[in-house]
């Protein structure tokens, strides 16, 4: 519920939501989702800059809505950062959300390769 305490790019201060990225690009992890509800956006489907820093508010009211209307207990938009990638906002207050069931975390470690590309 911290995320409530501040507005992000997916909400609005007030509405409680969590994010998943990474791990959960796995197949392991998608299959799980299979049954729960999930809404899925495509770039195409946001508004231009939805992508900009700091975020506009077109996504945090897209997101803040989808929460509070308890559209589906999950919304999968691509990321940010790396727009082919996908970020997994989840919705701690639509009771498909009980349902969700979260893996152990793992150690990620960066590999000192990435830090050098960044580096002339």
């Amino acid at each position: 519920m911290g995320a409530s305490l501040y507005p992000r790019r997916w909400n609005h201060k007030g509405t409680p939501v969590t994010a998943e990225s990474w791990p959960t690009t796995t197949p392991a992890f998608q299959s799980k989702y299979r049954t729960i509800s999930l809404k899925n956006l495509s770039v195409a489907d946001l508004p231009a800059g939805w992508d900009s820093k700091p975020a506009p508010d077109t996504t945090r009211d897209a997101g803040t809505y989808w929460a509070k209307e308890l559209i589906t207990a999950v919304l999968s938009v691509p990321s940010a950062v790396i727009p082919r990638e996908r970020d997994y906002i989840l919705n701690p207050t639509h009771p498909d959300f009980a349902r969700i069931r979260f893996a152990s975390p793992e150690p990620f470690y960066f590999d000192d390769r990435l830090g050098r590309a960044w580096v002339k």
